[in-house]
């Protein structure tokens, strides 16, 4: 697999290459050398360069030809009305000035809006009505003739274009040079595109916020951890809390031995370490059995089993087994951990409550829906950060649902032990009482699951706000689970983690009735995808235009050199959103909304504690012992990652639509609702659904999961042998 890894990379590179030495950009030729002008100074197109105009006036075949200056009415954005490539009324205020020394307004576009207009001679219409992506297309699927690209999730955009409402991009690629080189480079990346198999059919231009890469992490308060573990000699404390009473049960072993692969302490190679059970109990079962337990005792036990478990492997820097390179932690370990930080908050931020695990904004469900991806992650269940539904693929190579899954209800039950238990936060159970938006603010949280760049942040905007020292909110390892990933039938423990970057669930599309039988708009429309995937392109979508760059200097980022961010860019960055670089980026810049975002521009902006964490997963993963999704047919089917499109058909979208149980109850979206937290923050409350058998056969024989499963997996056999077409 990594073999495959490596070639599709290689491959990549060379396309990359050649497309430099072509100029990089889509083929194109204007028709008039006069473009249209805009209603604003800083938003008007210049003329085509020399570089960017054909000498030979008489179009190849391959050439996309537009008029200079034609006008694309773009309904696209992000997901929300600060996130469209025009400033809105909030962001723009009485005008903004950026780094590139020009004011903004209302209403005018973005600058690397400006540029795209500069570069490929086109006039864009702000047409966004600021919604998110699924919003957005609901908005204008009964008025697609008032707009020529509009966004939407990957599902509807594919559903509409097999229904003749969008544009079908494949019939066109051979004048897409970039894009064609790009999907010929990543034939798993065609496939997770492709809506009908049987004509190659492509609806949409793929979002990637980087790609092929770790996405979400776990990220902790690691000086909390080192508080409470490190050091000689028994634990003390001038007070402490009691325990709950004891809820959750012991996931990993009672008895026995397990041992695990792990980065060794400096980074360099792969060592094992062994879980001995034998000899140190499970930690879970020795506090549940010793009743009522304080913070102090808490803390004593756990520092004593990781000393027994581990036969002194972390000697007196036990926090290691969380926080260290050669982390080795499981869900049990984390449970313990927890009921001792909760235990002890005077120790550790001086008041009298902690929270344990948190999720970022309570009163959002598409943040919310963190908790129960987190939960996949501790005890080793597929689908619940599927780039589609709930899907996943087997080791048999079948599609496989989550939601009709006993194991996905057992893992919401433990979630549930540790609401019960108090160890996820009052905010994320009763969203009326707190805000988490606070809780690293005022050291009041420990733990949650969420991207690395922008939380990390908190280190400098956040943590040690008052001269403290020592503050640290770091990404932890990946823990240790029993996956299932066919190679033995006892499943195998090691560290795994399905959130994986790949195409995106967003991303935009041509309106077939927008563009209509006008060339100009579909040629110039076709020639944005293309120019978006060309090397200038994904530099000016990931980074904006030159003058947010530090001209003449690179860097290498993985294996590769990339511009440096300017000094005055930098600044901004952290005056105007924090330091948060996608805000940054979606908000002033016009930036990462759609296209191929690099992750180096968010590289630079990650605070060296956010560095740190990252760095120790980033060896992990390159040294095999944190796994995940291959983005390729992987040789065991378990590993490959499932498709963002599977290639239904028209009736069968039709049908799907009609089993509003799965989406409904199932939702993931800002102002959606899902079964799986209510289940986490309340338990069994559905009628006839009180355990996780009954749970999963309700969602499969009550909920037209089987049926729904049936349509996908024979689009997922559609898709493999169209794979095998295309490599």
């Amino acid at each position: 697999m990594k073999k495959y890894k490596s070639l599709l990379a290689a491959i990549l590179v060379v396309v990359m290459a050649a497309a430099l030495l072509s100029g990089c950009g889509p083929s194109i030729q204007y028709e008039d050398s006069t473009p249209a002008q805009n209603n604003t100074t800083n938003n008007t197109p210049s003329t085509p360069s020399d570089s960017n105009t054909p000498s030979d006036t008489t179009p190849a075949d391959n050439t996309l030809t537009y008029a200079a200056g034609t006008t694309l009415r773009m309904a696209t954005g992000y997901n929300n009305a600060k996130t469209g490539i025009a400033f809105d009324a909030e962001t723009a205020g009485e005008g903004v000035t950026l780094a590139d020394g020009v004011t903004y307004h209302t209403g005018e576009l973005k600058p690397t809006w400006v540029e795209v207009q500069n570069q490929l001679n086109i006039v864009f219409e702000d047409k966004y009505q600021g919604n998110s992506a699924s919003k957005e297309f609901d908005f204008w699927k009964e008025r697609l003739s008032d707009v020529d690209m509009v966004s939407g999730t990957a599902t509807k955009l594919t559903e509409n274009g097999e229904a003749g409402n969008m544009v079908n991009i494949a019939e066109y690629l051979d004048k897409m040079p970039n894009f064609k080189a790009y999907l010929e480079a990543n034939p798993i990346v065609h496939m997770s595109i492709t809506g009908n198999t049987d004509t190659g059919a492509i609806y949409f231009s793929p979002y990637f916020d980087g790609v092929d890469d770790i996405e979400r992490m776990p990220l902790m308060r690691t000086d909390w951890v080192e508080k409470l573990l490190n050091g000689e000699g028994d634990f003390t404390a001038s007070a402490s809390k009691n325990l709950a009473a004891a809820v959750y049960q012991p996931y990993m072993p009672t008895s026995g031995k397990v041992t695990v692969d792990v980065v060794n302490a400096a980074g360099t190679a792969v060592e094992q370490v062994t879980k001995d059970y034998d000899a140190a109990g499970n930690i879970v079962a020795s506090m549940n059995a010793a009743g009522a337990l304080n913070g102090v005792d808490a803390v004593n036990m756990l520092r004593n089993y990781i000393d027994l478990a581990y036969n002194g492997y972390y000697g007196t820097d036990r926090a290691n087994l969380f926080i260290g390179q050669n982390a080795a932690w499981d869900a049990d370990e984390l449970v313990a951990l927890l009921r001792c930080v909760v235990a002890n908050p005077q120790t550790l931020n001086g008041t009298d409550t902690i929270q344990g695990l948190f999720s970022r904004e309570d009163d959002n469900n598409q943040r919310r829906v963190d908790m129960f991806r987190f939960a996949g992650t501790l005890f080793g269940v597929r689908g619940l950060e599927s780039r589609q539904d709930y899907l996943y693929v087997g080791a048999d190579n079948a599609m496989h649902d989550a939601r009709q899954e006993a194991d996905t209800y057992e893992a919401m039950e433990r979630m549930n032990a540790m609401v019960k238990e108090g160890l996820i936060s009052k905010a994320f159970v009763d969203m009326s009482t707190e805000n988490s938006g606070t809780y690293l603010e005022n050291d009041l949280g420990f733990m949650h699951y969420d991207y690395n760049q922008t939380q990390t942040l908190m280190n400098a905007t956040k943590l040690n706000k008052d001269g403290d020292e020592g503050e640290k909110y770091m990404a932890a390892m990946v823990p240790v689970a029993r996956w299932y990933d066919g190679t033995n039938d006892d499943g195998v423990y090691m560290r795994f983690t399905e959130s994986w970057r790949s195409v995106k669930t967003d991303g935009w599309g041509i309106s077939k009735a927008g563009v209509g039988s006008d060339e100009n708009k579909l040629n110039a429309a076709l020639a944005l995808i293309d120019f978006a995937y060309s090397e200038k392109g994904q530099i000016l979508m990931s980074y904006g235009p030159d003058a947010f760059i530090k001209g003449g200097e690179t860097f290498n980022f993985n294996g590769k050199q990339m511009p440096v961010i300017a000094d005055e860019t930098y600044a901004e960055l952290w005056d105007k959103s924090g330091g948060n670089y996608t805000n940054y980026a979606r908000n002033y810049l016009g930036s990462t909304l759609s296209f191929l975002k690099s992750q180096a521009f968010e590289y630079q902006c990650t605070h060296e504690v956010g560095k740190e964490g990252a760095g120790y997963i980033s060896n992990a993963i390159g040294l095999g012992t944190i796994k995940h999704p291959e983005l390729a047919m992987a040789s065991n089917p378990w590993y490959t990652i499932v498709p963002t499109v599977l290639p239904t058909t028209t009736v069968e979208n039709s049908t799907i639509s009609g089993y509003t149980e799965l989406t409904d109850r199932f939702n993931q979206q800002k102002d959606g609702s899902n079964m799986l937290l209510e289940i986490i923050v309340n338990g069994y409350t559905e009628s006839g659904m009180q355990d996780a058998a009954s749970t999963a056969d309700t969602v499969a024989n009550s909920w037209s999961g089987r049926q729904y499963l049936a349509i996908k997996e024979s689009a997922w056999q559609k898709d493999i042998a169209y794979y095998n077409t295309l490599k």
